[in-house]
């Protein structure tokens, strides 16, 4: 199918009450981080069926759909990124990394970001130098700082976490929540597979770190201890 037809199919399953509603829910107000973006009202998984259903799109409509002024459309054109990167070879998957780092304009939504990032970036980086996330943990783009940051949840289900700790340092006085939001989410799945990393990592900033970012690093942490560290006492 053409994007002709994949739009067409989209646009018939819009919801307008969905559609307000997520408008509120993403923030898309004007100084809000989500400003101007528009939606067609259609719930994550029933993308995640028209990604199925298109599977076989070829890259170049992918990335037209990617353009779309449409949230869902941009959420559709990475899940089928994602599902072509996972069964490609080496040189389409350096294709579809290339052409992911090429469109950071579009993929401007921390849901866009959390469900292909790890994925795409992390997963072509994984025996290759990282640097890369280096650059983009110094944009100035908020979403390509935080592909930075949860690129490198694909090193850290492999327990490799120097990575992470790298970019978690660099972007610990980021100015932005959903920033503190992300490097205290990776922070936690450290954690969750070796608290001492995680704690060694804490007691070197958790004085200083932003709030939010402590609050997501320490969420698994037993009532008490959380209180100490949220106390400064820890």
């Amino acid at each position: 199918m053409g994007i002709r037809d994949i739009q067409s199919t989209m646009r018939a399953l819009g919801d307008a009450d969905i559609a307000a509603h997520s408008q509120r829910f993403f923030k898309t107000g004007k100084g809000e981080y989500g400003e101007g973006d528009q939606f067609l009202g259609i719930r994550v998984p029933v993308v995640r069926r028209q990604a199925r259903q298109f599977r076989d799109t070829p890259l170049e409509t992918t990335l037209k759909l990617l353009q779309s002024r449409y949230h869902e459309e941009r959420l559709l054109a990475l899940l089928l990124m994602v599902r072509r990167f996972e069964r490609g070879d080496d040189t389409e998957r350096r294709a579809i990394y290339q052409a992911y780092l090429a469109n950071t304009g579009y993929i401007n939504g921390w849901d866009l970001v959390d469900g292909s990032a790890h994925q795409i970036v992390g997963g072509y980086l994984k025996n290759r130098s990282h640097r890369p996330l280096d650059r983009l943990a110094r944009s100035k783009m908020l979403w390509e700082r935080r592909i930075a940051m949860m690129a490198t949840f694909h090193f850290i289900k492999q327990n490799e976490f120097d990575t992470a700790l790298r970019i978690a340092t660099m972007l610990l006085n980021d100015p932005e929540d959903l920033i503190h939001k992300a490097v205290g989410w990776m922070l936690r799945e450290i954690g969750n597979r070796d608290k001492a990393v995680e704690k060694a990592f804490l007691a070197a900033h958790y004085k200083t770190m932003p709030r939010t970012m402590l609050r997501y690093a320490i969420e698994k942490f037993p009532a008490a201890e959380r209180k100490r560290y949220l106390n400064g006492t820890a």
